[in-house]
């Protein structure tokens, strides 16, 4: 069967160990060539006679599975499915899969580097010192202040047991879960609201979905401590980009940083390039071993959706 391969990663790493399953099973493999995700307008031309996608952030509109009659699944390698119609996609029979936990540490990691980053200002300091300048700037330190969670899946669990590392107060809010999980992990628990007006650093870990699109709007931005700093590596959409600028202009935050956008690449942010915002490519997932794990949990999903066996990791009925 033929296979597309669309994430950027492993679009350049074509003899990835990880892709050997698919070979070795005989299936023809498939690689983009854009070097970013592909719109829907892409994947019409891309999908016909192809039988299985490992998917990156590609847009799967409805329109797409209306050319795409061999399609049997999409696995994401990754766990956002945000970017795929899956309504559409069940409606034409194609199973939709992800890889679930399997860039959370390194996602979580980047988060709180992002932290370090924006409460000391570090990519100014090193711009500075490579334009051969000596800057002097004035940080503030994470140990002892308050870290609000929004999100308390894998990634916003790992991200509060390193942020209690660091010796921060950490508050967490996610509606979905029980009181127990919030107890074991030694995090207390707070409605959404409550929990930023209590933070001084607060970070977003939710699915990007209708309720949760802007959920860090000027009202709610308007709850943090002042001189907070706010941390989005999970969706764009989540962050209100110009509601932040302004927050950021008025003094309110001391920095923004940011993995993900609105628009990628971000040509048309109005916080990149701002000297109090860290800015990163929709990276932070991108670590060597998550590479491996999510390209790992992709290929599998394939091959057992191949066999037409059910896959653990499906989110389509």
């Amino acid at each position: 069967m033929k296979i597309l391969i669309t994430p950027t990663s492993l679009c350049r790493d074509r003899d990835n160990p990880a892709l050997e399953p698919l070979r070795a099973a005989g299936h023809e493999l498939r690689f983009a060539e854009t070097g970013r995700p592909l719109t829907a307008a892409e994947l019409v031309g891309a999908l016909p006679g192809v039988d299985g996608v490992i998917a990156g952030l590609d847009e799967y509109s409805a329109a797409v599975f209306d050319h795409a009659s061999e399609l049997k699944v999409i696995a994401r390698y990754g766990v956002g499915v945000d970017n795929v119609d899956r309504d559409a996609a069940a409606a034409a029979g194609v199973v939709v899969t992800r890889t679930p936990g399997a860039n959370a540490v390194a996602v979580a990691e980047m988060t709180i580097g992002l932290a370090f980053a924006a409460a000391r200002g570090i990519p100014r300091l090193d711009a500075g010192v490579r334009a051969g300048q000596w800057p002097r700037g004035e940080g503030i330190e994470l140990r002892g202040r308050s870290y609000g969670v929004v999100g308390f899946g894998a990634i916003g669990r790992l991200v509060a047991d390193r942020a209690r590392g660091l010796g921060m107060r950490v508050a967490a809010y996610d509606p979905l879960l029980p009181d127990a999980v919030f107890e074991a992990a030694g995090v207390d628990r707070a409605d959404l609201d409550d929990l930023l007006s209590m933070s001084d650093v607060v970070s977003v870990h939710v699915p990007l979905l209708a309720e949760t699109h802007h959920l860090l709007d000027a009202r709610r931005l308007a709850l943090l401590r002042a001189g907070a700093i706010v941390i989005n590596t999970a969706r764009g959409g989540l962050l209100d980009e110009a509601a932040a600028l302004s927050a950021l202009e008025a003094g309110r935050l001391h920095a923004v940083a940011i993995d993900v956008y609105d628009t990628e690449p971000p040509t048309a942010s109005v916080l990149v390039g701002h000297p109090r915002v860290v800015s990163t490519p929709h990276s932070a997932g991108h670590t060597r071993e998550a590479i491996a794990r999510m390209a790992q949990g992709a290929v599998a999903d394939v091959l057992t959706v191949l066999r037409g066996e059910r896959s653990p990791n499906a989110v389509t009925p």
